[in-house]
């Protein structure tokens, strides 16, 4: 497992992909699918979609499926 950095006054892990993040390659690439998004993030594709999904849910972003696939894109 690769070194996480932990906060010194809680014990806790750091989140190793912060929300911020995915909402960032939104904001620069526009619509994208979830693996642009995991290749921009530097995630696997399954840990993308979990935070993409987070995201939808607190109402930050919204998914389209064309296809196959979801493309997701900020809510403005």
């Amino acid at each position: 497992m690769a070194d996480r950095d932990r906060d010194e006054k809680s014990g806790k892990f750091t989140e190793e992909y912060p929300p911020q993040d995915f909402l960032e390659a939104l904001s620069e690439k526009g619509p994208s699918g979830t693996s642009d998004i995991s290749n921009y993030v530097g995630c696997d594709r399954r840990t993308a979609y979990l935070k993409l999904k987070a995201l939808e849910e607190d109402g930050k972003i919204r998914s389209q499926k064309v296809g196959n696939s979801l493309l997701w894109e900020l809510n403005e």
